[in-house]
């Protein structure tokens, strides 16, 4: 087990990022492509104005019309995100791995706050499956990819959770949790979870379009 350990946490860790990395780089320069070909005056009147305008509408909780109308919703959704962001980040454990490995370190959060943000994320992704499953319009809507996807961002974290804690079999649970981590962070290039890269291109896309061509609000 130390074996697979060393190596789940050492080359493996170095194929994700670059896989995330690489595919990042990939997805936004054929996506620069593919929206030249279907517009070629997309970029003309792209405007940093209304482009950031729309941006801080839609990343601020309630500041759009679809934000206020679905207020539990709203809350989840970012409570979520703003949780799925801090812990890998700032989590002490994560940070001194980095200490141990690059001598760099940072600010971090208390274990006790990591592990209510975990619930959180757990929580949140039981509330989004359960949505998938319960609501018509999202039903619809929804294939096999997003329940994997589901589950791809939920593992690190139950995992995660579960070797924290010590639980019986926690050894094994970190390597799963650390495994899944590369395997999610490896996924979003090619998956939807994209749009954490894509956000600002996009809403920037649509922002301009609203208020530079049509003088319209797009939130």
């Amino acid at each position: 087990m130390h074996d697979i350990y060393n190596f789940v946490s050492g080359p493996l860790v170095w194929v994700s990022f670059i896989i995330f990395f690489a595919g990042c780089l990939y997805r936004l320069i054929s996506m620069a492509v593919l929206a030249r070909k279907k517009d070629i005056f997309v970029y003309e009147y792209m405007s940093l104005k209304y482009g950031l305008r729309s941006i801080l509408h839609w990343i601020i909780p309630f500041g759009t019309v679809k934000w206020r109308k679905n207020p539990f919703f709203t809350i989840v959704t970012f409570t979520f995100h703003i949780c799925i962001i801090l812990i890998p980040i700032f989590l002490s454990a994560h940070i001194i791995l980095w200490k141990e490995s690059w001598n760099i370190s940072w600010w971090y959060i208390s274990d006790t706050a990591a592990d209510v943000m975990t619930i959180v994320v757990i929580a949140s992704c039981i509330f989004f499956l359960m949505r998938r499953i319960v609501l018509p319009e999202v039903k619809y809507l929804t294939s096999i990819s997003d329940y994997v996807i589901l589950a791809m961002v939920s593992a690190p974290f139950i995992t995660g959770f579960w070797t924290y804690h010590q639980w019986p079999g926690f050894r094994l649970m970190g390597i799963f949790h650390i495994i899944s981590g590369e395997i999610m962070l490896a996924a979003i290039p090619f998956t939807r979870l994209i749009h954490m890269v894509f956000f600002p291109f996009t809403r920037g896309y649509m922002g301009s379009e609203f208020g530079a061509v049509r003088n319209a609000k797009d939130w």
